[in-house]
């Protein structure tokens, strides 16, 4: 019998710098493609990207609660619903930097000398940070004004300050916290009695006894369904029984606001240091912004501020008028410290993101424990933003789901996408706890992503393992979209690559897709399908085929009394989401048997576990089962 053979020691400082290295190579992909999108991309395709408003309309400019100049700016709508290839979606967000232009010409394009970050943006309307009253003059006077995002490099720049930081630790927290997360080592633990929780199951209830008796670090490894979110919820409670205050960060502000939210229905007190981009009136009052406007001092606190303008707007030079700047200077900085301790000292978690936890306003703080949701999508780096402020971590995520997006491929292939939760996973395999109880899908949907991802390890709860919409139904279907009639010489239903994204597009699929929705329908009936309320999901891996389905579903007149039942998305807009109905369009169709992305297994986890009842997968067996995993799917799905 062979043994296991222990993991093998690696030099932390070495390892670090190899990061450094592969994060610079990701850091420079970046800056060429940026360079490339604004040069040699018209403005048209940069606007059907999502990357840029054009023709953009400023508003109204005012000092928000951190005394910060916003400018409000508008978009012409860019939906159309006479062009399937038209995009209303962008990729504006909170936190992103911009930069504005406008046309002096035809195809002349001047762009302003600063960039501005956004602050809030919903619908068609953006709220923007400018760096001063000049700049957000120039950009309201100009005409024919466009907004482009710009190469933000402010997250990178944190990432490799924090990895220089973590290098260099010698004899404190962080240099112990590196050492055992690299090499196989003895993390610590308190001893007491297991502590009952009897809503939860039983590997929910060892998770957050694990984490409860960690003193280092701990890892709750949450396949789909299997309840991550509420282990981890339970397990901050419980900490908080033991200590004041706790810092929770995720990389996305979406996982960040999520987690949040099910935190505050605990009737816990949150803090959210950073404005969400799509955030319910109950998340934005936990906003730090939120907070300092409702502070009783802060009308004071407004009048000074705009006292010293209008002071410093009218500069005299005299010691008199510099006396009553520093006064009232001194005044301000006191009451913005009164607030500012006021309002974390009532907070009990202080959420963010990983980069988030950089924030100003969180300067001097430190905490005894870090929770990171959806850490198996973070790069390591990132975490170790976060990981320098605190005493112990807790990791929870899944790295057979969505991993980090990692745009250089010589980056990822050098290693850049190994997360810090699957280095600790290797190295200090003890500090793991897998949950094993699934309560989101039918048996027969789950089991393959089990016995592919998880080694058999994930059971089906009682209560879902039977769960269907219709009965004697087939729970996981897949149709083959080979033989689709076309205009393609051999009458099969090809992909197609759209010149103006660069996306691929399977039409002939997109067609079929709406109408093996409709059939369902029909079988399951139209009026019990309203009175249930039973929801669908269609996903595609590829952004373009999304987008045509979006716009083939606004003229089916067949599904026009369910749309709002329906979310069309890619692969990783669903993550985290769950649906009553999946049906998943796999788009690639070719006689070379290319699959591209798709042989990224992680991401078809996400997707063919996002179903609760009912999974129809569409696509080219032929061109698809060429992969060992798409083979033993069709395979598995033929013998149920």
């Amino acid at each position: 019998m062979n043994t296991p053979q222990a993991p093998q020691r690696v030099n932390p400082a070495t390892e670090l710098a190899r990061q450094r290295t592969l994060l610079q190579m990701e850091w420079e992909h970046e800056r060429n493609e940026h360079r490339r999108l604004t040069e040699l991309m018209g403005i048209d395709r940069r606007v059907r990207r999502g990357d840029c408003w054009y023709p953009a309309h400023t508003g109204r400019t005012y000092y928000n609660s951190l005394n910060q100049l916003v400018l409000e700016v508008t978009r012409e709508s860019a939906s159309d619903d006479t062009n399937p290839d038209a995009e209303a979606d962008h990729n504006f967000e909170y936190g992103r930097q911009v930069t504005f232009f406008h046309l002096t010409g035809i195809d002349d394009i001047a762009y302003h000398n600063f960039t501005a970050t956004v602050s809030r943006v919903e619908g068609d309307k953006m709220l923007v940070v400018m760096p001063g009253e000049g700049a957000a003059a120039a950009v309201s006077a100009a005409e024919r004004l466009g907004v482009q995002l710009a190469l933000d490099e402010t997250t990178y720049r944190l990432m490799m300050d924090a990895l220089s930081r973590v290098a260099a630790a010698k004899g404190n927290r962080l240099a112990e916290l590196r050492d055992l997360f690299y090499n196989p080592g003895q993390a610590r633990q308190f001893t007491f009695a297991p502590m009952r929780f009897p809503w939860l199951n039983t590997t929910q209830e060892h998770a957050v006894n694990e984490v409860l008796r960690a003193q280092d670090v701990a890892v709750v490894h949450g396949p789909p369904g299997t309840g991550k979110t509420t282990t981890l919820v339970e397990a901050i409670y419980e900490t908080l029984r033991r200590e004041s205050q706790v810092l929770v960060c995720a990389q996305s502000n979406m996982a960040v606001d999520w987690i949040s939210e099910r935190i505050m229905e605990r009737g816990v007190d949150v803090l959210r240091v950073g404005n969400p981009t799509r955030v319910n009136d109950a998340m934005l009052a936990q906003t730090y912004e939120r907070r300092f406007e409702d502070h009783p001092d802060y009308p004071q606190l407004w009048s000074m501020r705009k006292a010293l303008r209008e002071l410093r707007a009218h500069r005299h030079g005299t010691d008199a008028w510099h006396q009553k700047v520093d006064r009232l200077r001194d005044r301000i900085n006191e009451l913005e410290l009164r607030i500012h301790n006021t309002i974390f000292g009532q907070a009990r978690v202080i959420a963010c993101t990983l980069a988030g936890s950089a924030s100003r306003v969180l300067d001097g703080k430190r905490f005894a424990t870090l929770f990171i949701d959806e850490a198996a999508q973070a790069l390591e780096a990132a975490c170790w933003i976060a990981i320098q402020r605190v005493h112990r971590v807790v990791l929870a995520g899944d790295h057979c789901q969505l991993p980090p997006t990692i745009k250089s491929i010589e980056a990822l292939r050098g290693g850049l996408g190994r997360t810090l939760m699957e280095r600790i996973a290797a190295s200090n395999p003890q500090v793991v706890t897998l949950l094993g109880v699934q309560y989101r899908m039918h048996d027969d949907i789950m089991r393959f992503s089990s016995e592919w991802f998880y080694g058999g390890q994930v059971q089906s709860a009682p209560e879902v393992r039977h769960r269907s919409i219709l009965d004697l139904d087939t729970p996981i279907t897949w149709l083959d979209t080979g033989t689709l009639g076309s205009d393609n010489e051999d009458g099969v239903a090809m992909e197609e690559l759209v010149t103006a994204t660069g996306g691929r597009v399977n039409r002939a699929e997109a067609e079929f897709t709406l109408d093996t929705l409709e059939r369902y329908f029909a079988r399951i009936g139209r009026e019990r399908v309203l009175d249930e309320h039973l929801d669908v999901g269609i996903i595609s891996p590829y952004r373009a085929q999304v987008q045509h389905l979006r716009h083939l579903l606004k003229h089916r007149a067949a599904l026009k009394p369910f749309r709002r039942a329906i979310t069309v998305n890619t692969v990783d807009g669903f993550q985290g989401q769950e649906r009553d109905i999946i049906v998943i369009s796999l788009v690639r169709a070719n006689d070379s048997g290319q699959i591209g992305f798709l042989r990224d297994l992680r991401r078809m986890n996400v997707a063919i576990t996002r179903a609760r009842m009912k999974l129809i997968i569409l696509g080219n067996v032929a061109t698809l089962t060429r992969h060992p995993f798409y083979a033993r799917l069709h395979r598995y799905i033929a013998t149920l």
